[in-house]
């Protein structure tokens, strides 16, 4: 048997990238996914990839949108019965530059996303069926929420808003349901583009490993922390850097 074998999860943020690789990750050790995005085009792509319908559904929409999250853990219990993980990787940067200088409209809309909507896609799983039959759910934050991140400050705010709901969630809910983030620096994908495109070897200069992160790197951690395996693990944020936070970079 797979570690997921009966196992039901919810990844938000999933038609690519990152999400879509946790996704896989998850599939392939034995769970059903329901994967959310904005657009269904992706979304049904990201599904034939996952295997089709035998193993994930998707279900689009505005990952703050409180119709869409009903939507989306009616779906899962309607589909596959149950929500035993839940993994919040929806994230926004929409702004750049100082945070003194920054557009407030675009501030609470990070924070929207980012924040709010994770701890409402918690009261969603835990009241439909978490509080009830337990489970795990793992925070998608960043190393931008560990310490002052220049030029990203809303972001690494808010990703510092994430861990900070983590440890809340985790006091909370414990012991039943253990709740955990993971923090990764840059990883190669098209959120992160504008970070390390037509420079990508001196970025990797900087990180002890001489790489950049891969969306498989962060799908293995989650995967980890939502398993038996972490079975004693809760309230943590496991930093994915390829070691680039001990130099002193974000």
């Amino acid at each position: 048997m797979s570690r997921f074998d009966g196992k039901v999860a919810i990844v938000t943020g999933a038609s690519r990238g990152i999400g879509l690789a946790i996704a896989e990750r998850l599939v392939a050790d034995g769970a059903k996914v329901v994967i959310t995005a904005r657009k269904a085009g992706p979304l049904e792509e990201a599904v034939a990839a996952l295997g089709g319908a035998d193993h994930a559904i998707f279900v689009a929409g505005a990952a703050d949108d409180l119709a869409h999250q009903d939507a989306t853990v009616a779906a899962a219990l309607d589909t596959f019965g149950r929500v035993d993980f839940l993994v919040n990787n929806t994230g926004i940067n929409p702004t750049y530059g100082r945070m003194i200088d920054v557009d407030l409209g675009a501030a609470e809309k990070t924070f929207r996303v980012n924040v709010i909507s994770s701890i409402a896609w918690a009261q969603k799983v835990y009241h439909a069926w978490m509080s009830s039959h337990g489970g795990a759910i793992v925070n998608v934050a960043s190393v931008a929420g560990l310490k002052p991140a220049p030029g990203l400050g809303v972001y690494g705010a808010s990703k510092s808003g994430v861990i900070h709901v983590t440890e809340e969630l985790a006091v909370e809910l414990g012991p039943d349901i253990r709740v955990n983030a993971v923090a990764p620096a840059v990883v190669k994908t098209r959120f992160a583009e504008a970070l390390y495109e037509g420079r990508e070897e001196e970025v990797a200069a900087t990180y002890p490993l001489k790489r950049l992160g891969v969306p498989d790197d962060i799908g293995s951690v989650v995967a980890f922390l939502l398993s038996e395996d972490a079975a004693w693990v809760t309230g943590q944020t496991i930093t994915i850097d390829g070691g680039l936070t001990l130099t002193g970079g974000v």
